[in-house]
């Protein structure tokens, strides 16, 4: 995805757009619960010079939407070929089409690796060279300052002249479908009904979002939609970071992809939301995130860097925070989803449960947050 910008995965077998070479699509399954195999049958179509009997692999197990293995030779990995195979039943959440197409256009503009091939359930690209972070390292100043470079990086990316639309409510109220007919059965389940928020109460919190964070002003950017501390690698030696895993990219605001960061501050398999970044974590934060924002802008349309005034800041403080209840009301929907139909080792309803008691805890805490005048 180096090559230049495009717009969209050109299909299987036809030039890309802009010469763009397409993208290989290898017709080959991988089985979710038993990946190497299918994964080694990848590496002979990618890696035919490599020898099948001295091919390493390695399962990382920290992922909670797909299955992923590396496939490599070298001892330190430099050489790896990264095989992603989606979730079951991920595709009520993900489009994958749209995920290729964001993969490419990230790729053009440096945010990516390299796209190997799809297969029929999955990706295969490049490793990354660096660590996952974990939450005590998003909360050190030289850190978090390459991650606001690098989300100012993503946010900057033009949308080639169209007025995109923001994804997040027609995400919500898609889950909120699934939800309806899906989980019915569950809903009546005394226990459920006691721990989750009904229906009818989601579907007005939802309005009552729409109705409070629309008329924030918060512009709409190509966000990442996901950055949880693990989709984050931290190359000490080059001084950079990198997000990966991009299922949940796409037109978003700007304060939507920043508050769901903060929110990720706490963690995931160890949920603590003492970790919430404090006011002033946030505000060094959003100084680093408007600065890199104000010179990548201004350089993709030919002037210079600018000064951040404190209304600036205090204005995307309070939407940041604002959109942070959206976050917790979309992934708590997620998981209640992924609870019915993931094979992934994990919680997924207890995580809901955590993410709907932050909503109601937030809420009067954020909503009483005044925009500055």
């Amino acid at each position: 995805m180096e090559e230049k910008l495009s717009a969209a995965a050109a299909p299987a077998g036809l030039p890309g757009r802009r010469g763009q070479p397409a993208v290989r699509c290898l017709g080959i399954a991988v089985d979710e619960d038993n990946v190497r195999p299918g994964a080694l049958r990848l590496i002979r179509e990618l890696r035919p010079q490599w020898a099948p009997e001295r091919v390493k692999t390695k399962l990382f197990t920290d992922g909670i939407t797909n299955k992923l293995m590396a496939c490599y030779m070298d001892e330190g990995m430099a050489d790896a070929v990264l095989v992603r195979v989606y979730g079951r039943k991920t595709e009520l959440f993900v489009d994958r089409e749209n995920e290729l197409k964001n993969f490419q256009v990230l790729r053009a503009h440096g945010c990516a690796p390299n796209l190997y091939c799809t297969f029929q359930n999955g990706l295969c690209y490049e490793f990354m060279q660096g660590i996952a972070l974990e939450p005590e390292h998003v909360r050190q100043p030289q850190i978090f300052r390459l991650i606001a470079w690098e989300m100012a990086k993503m946010h900057a990316i033009h949308a080639n002249g169209s007025l995109p639309k923001p994804s997040l409510w027609h995400k919500i109220h898609k889950y909120l479908t699934i939800m309806k007919t899906d989980l019915i059965t569950k809903a009546s389940n005394p226990r459920f009904r006691q721990e989750v928020p009904s229906l009818e109460v989601l579907e007005q919190e939802v309005a009552w979002l729409k109705e409070s964070l629309s008329q924030l002003g918060s512009p709409i950017v190509l966000c990442h939609n996901d950055l949880l501390c693990k989709n984050i690698i931290y190359n000490e030696t080059e001084g950079h970071v990198r997000f990966i895993d991009y299922e949940y990219a796409g037109y978003n605001y700007q304060a939507f992809d920043i508050g769901n960061h903060f929110n990720e501050f706490a963690g995931v398999n160890e949920v603590d939301y003492s970790l919430y970044p404090s006011r002033d974590t946030q505000l060094q934060w959003l100084r680093h995130y408007l600065q890199a924002y104000k010179q990548l802008s201004r350089e993709n349309q030919g002037s210079g860097g600018g000064v951040i005034s404190d209304q600036e800041l205090e204005t995307l403080y309070v939407q940041a925070n604002q959109f942070a209840l959206a976050s917790h009301f979309l992934w708590a929907c997620w998981a209640l989803i992924q609870d019915k139909y993931s094979t992934i080792d994990f919680n997924f309803f207890r995580y809901a449960r955590l993410r709907f008691k932050q909503y109601f805890k937030a809420k009067s805490v954020v909503t009483a947050l005044e925009m500055p005048k």
